[in-house]
């Protein structure tokens, strides 16, 4: 198992156009790092495949295989709507409670929790915006609207209302039995849709616990008014373009990208920029040089992790747009300045083991070192590494597996399974031989350790070495 050529990892969604093991298997030798279980689709029993499936093949491969599962989330949805239904700019329309066949005047919304909060002045918008309103007013299980786009209204087309938050968990009772199949089948992480507040993170770390790392999509509105608390209950983020893009307008939607990636990067939480990177590769073979350049924006921004959708779940060419995607990540991580540009300049007030980290960096680049090796068993210390974008390839020696699957959507880390070692001298020597053997570096290239003493005992990371790689003695 030999480095990865690109720092950034891909993030691909699985699906019927690509969840045969012989496509898997393609998808990850073309350059994907993490498979994206959509529970908004499939049959579990087709998840539980899917799973079954990527470990068999990341044991075959020798490739720590990161799965998330990404939650559905509540779905909030207008009712059933008659045949030929148009509305046009500046009709009246109404919004009611009570169950009923929408016609061109008024449409049934099941979700009381829309009628609680919403106020005379906000937006509602219907089928991904195509269809937008203005509340004029708010009564009894009543909201009157004035069309200001109009359109072609049909059934179970989704609502979102951009300006309120709403009372309601992100945790529906599908969600809560997808998540506990999710757990009882090994996932790394799980997506959470619809967050709002810190407190969603806190339900769900509730149900999750240790079992996985939790990813916070950022996706409403009032989740960036609170960006900071949310990064900070995440074990990770998510940027999901597509519904943020429904409810923010498109102008804000790059700045929004690149503060929460900003963010994250300060503090040491992957982010994952997802939606839309390559989406004309669900029906061509090649991308648009605009999607091309959103996606090498990213890896400039310093993103963790770029994700494929539909280009890889239902497209016609999945392991192609893996392919591409990796090309682009390699060209655009070539560039000159690009890691001294990612680089930080102190570590900005952060605890001990953020400064052994930035030590580390800063040393490995002033003695060219081939490496900076984090021996971590919870993987605490690979994170505070790759949140300093070294340059110069991560390896994380561990005994836990586990922790290699979460830590392998991170930038540039790499990782090698190890036995327990006893001593700090035996992990060495381990770290000798295991690097050659696994060709991450040859005899006498130089190498940073990071580790903890007492040696093995998890949140004690305070030791930096110089290692000089060496056969067998």
């Amino acid at each position: 198992m030999a480095l990865s050529s690109s720092a950034t990892r891909i993030l691909a969604t699985l699906g019927p156009g690509s969840s045969s093991p012989d496509v898997v298997r393609a998808m990850i030798t073309a350059g994907a790092n993490a498979f994206r279980l959509n529970f908004s689709h499939g049959k579990r029993q087709d998840h539980a495949e899917n799973i079954a499936n990527i470990r068999a093949i990341a044991e075959e491969t020798g490739q720590p295989i990161t799965i998330l599962a990404d939650l559905q989330g509540p779905k909030l949805r207008i009712g059933e709507v008659e045949d030929g239904v148009v509305l046009s700019k500046g009709d009246a329309f109404t919004f009611q409670l009570d169950e009923m066949t929408g016609s061109a005047e008024r449409v049934c919304l099941p979700h009381p929790e829309i009628f609680e909060a919403i106020l005379p002045g906000h937006r509602m918008l219907v089928n991904d915006g195509k269809l937008q309103f203005t509340v004029t007013g708010v009564d009894k299980g009543v909201i009157n609207t004035r069309v200001e786009v109009g359109g072609e209204l049909t059934d179970r087309k989704g609502v979102n209302v951009p300006d309120v938050s709403l009372n309601i968990s992100p945790l529906t009772e599908k969600d809560r039995e997808d998540l506990a199949f999710a757990i009882d089948h090994g996932v790394d992480w799980v997506a959470l849709s619809f967050v709002q507040r810190v407190s969603d993170l806190i339900e769900a770390r509730s149900l999750i616990k240790d079992k996985a790392a939790i990813m916070a999509k950022i996706e409403k509105p009032q989740a960036l008014d609170i960006l900071d608390e949310l990064i900070t209950a995440a074990d990770g983020v998510m940027i999901a373009r597509g519904d943020l893009g429904v409810e923010l307008p498109p102008e804000r939607v790059p700045g929004a990208q690149k503060d929460i990636t900003r963010i994250c990067r300060r503090v040491g939480k992957p982010v994952v920029v997802a939606t839309q990177m390559l989406e004309s590769m669900i029906d061509n073979p090649t991308p648009t040089r605009a999607e091309a350049s959103d996606v090498a924006t990213a890896v400039l921004d310093g993103v963790d992790c770029v994700m494929l959708s539909a280009e890889t779940a239902v497209g016609s060419y999945p392991v192609e747009a893996v392919a591409i995607m990796h090309r682009i990540l390699e060209e655009t991580e070539k560039r000159d300045g690009y890691f001294e540009d990612l680089a930080f300049g102190s570590s900005e007030g952060h605890t001990t083991y953020h400064a052994v980290a930035e030590s580390a960096t800063q040393l490995a680049r002033h003695i060219e070192a081939a490496a900076v090796v984090a021996f971590s068993t919870s993987g605490a210390t690979t994170v505070r590494l790759s949140r300093e974008r070294p340059g110069l390839p991560i390896v994380m020696m561990t005994p836990n597996q586990t922790a290699r699957q979460r830590m392998n959507i991170l930038w540039g880390v790499n990782s090698i399974k190890t036995d327990n070692f006893s001593s700090f001298d035996e992990a060495l020597d381990g770290i000798s031989r295991l690097m050659l053997e696994n060709k991450m570096g040859n005899p006498g290239d130089q190498v940073i350790v990071v580790a903890g003493t007492p040696f093995g005992v998890v949140g004690t990371t305070n030791t930096i070495r110089v290692l000089s790689l060496h056969s067998e003695r």
